[in-house]
């Protein structure tokens, strides 16, 4: 009797939150002007190529609907197989025909090359073999997310390798960041936070590396986002973190804690 209370309980407290997740009409206030709508360049810095798909596809999409000009800095050529990026590309909208067509072109299932509704613009870094493989899918990433390709930029840099024991620069990183704020007119940076989602420390190198150039040489009037990484229990508590979130979002109702 004890475990089909207990049960009935989970059950109940899980459908409450599907009914509030779905119920919910709040509107987005990131980046958000109101009914003036002021199109924004956004410099979106990433350390490895899989990153964009990976951890800021719903950022990509709302700030590419809402029209803002979105520019994306990709720090260095990470060995991410094509098939687990295009696998996670279509978790995030399993719906869309183009990433199957991309799949099934890259796996030999099609002849027909897929359409991109933009060709690639110059190659960014000096990488070759598998570097340029690993720009290819970046750009192929990007045409999903539908990212203007001259306005994404991948380093191929000696000191920026991937890698789990490979600590960056941070003055060198702040250095890139900075060349790529003043070229585009940047007034909006996102990245990670320091513990960088999943742990990895390059995340939060390029994190460190977006904090010195804010605190050495940014213009006053830009403006610096990072994803919140979440413990490993409220990451996967599914729909019941709904709650959890809106508690978050009522103590801070600017989103910075």
């Amino acid at each position: 009797m004890g475990w089909m209370l207990i049960i009935i309980s989970i059950f109940v407290v899980w459908v409450a939150s599907l009914c509030k997740i779905f119920s919910s009409h709040s509107k987005p206030t990131f980046l958000n002007d109101g009914p003036a709508f002021h199109r924004r360049n956004v410099l979106l810095v990433v350390a490895h190529p899989d990153d964009e798909s990976m951890f800021f596809s719903p950022t990509i999409s709302y700030l590419t609907s809402r029209g803002h000009n979105l520019y994306l800095l990709c720090l260095s050529v990470e060995e991410m197989p094509l098939s687990f990026l295009l696998f996670s590309l279509m978790v995030v909208n399993p719906f869309s025909f183009a990433k199957w067509e991309f799949f099934w072109y890259y796996h030999g299932l099609s002849v027909q090359p897929p359409s991109m509704s933009c060709q690639k613009g110059k190659e960014y870094g000096n990488a070759d073999g598998m570097g340029s493989i690993r720009k290819d899918e970046l750009y192929l990433a990007c045409a999903v997310h539908k990212v203007q390709l001259q306005r994404v930029k991948v380093l191929d840099h000696p000191d920026l390798q991937d890698g789990f024991g490979k600590v960056w620069n941070h003055d060198l990183l702040a250095k890139i960041i900075e060349e790529e704020v003043y070229s585009h007119g940047i007034d909006v940076l996102i990245t990670f936070d320091s513990y960088g989602v999943s742990g990895h420390c390059n995340h939060g190198d390029v994190h460190y590396g977006v904090r010195k150039f804010l605190h050495d040489s940014s213009p006053r009037n830009i403006e610096a986002w990072e994803l919140v990484s979440i413990n490993i229990l409220l990451k996967y508590s599914g729909p019941l973190d709904i709650w959890l979130s809106t508690l978050d979002s009522t103590r801070h109702p600017k989103g910075v804690p």
